[in-house]
């Protein structure tokens, strides 16, 4: 009985380790279904970029060791972020360290 309690239980930690979903912002082909509004430190952010210009819908993708984040291309906070990663990265303390 108690061996049968534990593998249950295993399998539903590993369903729910691996049955991640993608948010409703998170890119998919390059493009993004929708926007976040979540405000991520600089010294988290590995890339920084904006969608292709054949995306329905155009969005500046931040993007950290965990996970992808679409920011609506006019919020001021995304927009600097992009400006100064694309001027210089190591400069102004973006995550230039291998995610782990």
């Amino acid at each position: 009985m108690k061996t049968l309690v534990t593998l249950v239980l295993l399998i539903c930690v590993l369903r729910h380790c691996t049955a991640a979903p993608v948010g409703p912002s998170a890119p998919q082909d390059g493009c993004c279904k929708g926007f976040n509004t979540t405000k991520i430190p600089i010294k988290r952010v590995k890339h920084v970029a904006e969608t292709p210009s054949d995306c329905e819908s155009q969005a500046i993708v931040i993007t950290t060791c965990l996970k992808k984040f679409c920011i609506d291309p006019n919020m001021p906070f995304a927009k600097k972020q992009l400006a100064l990663f694309e001027e210089s990265p190591s400069k102004h303390g973006f995550n230039l360290k291998p995610c782990e």
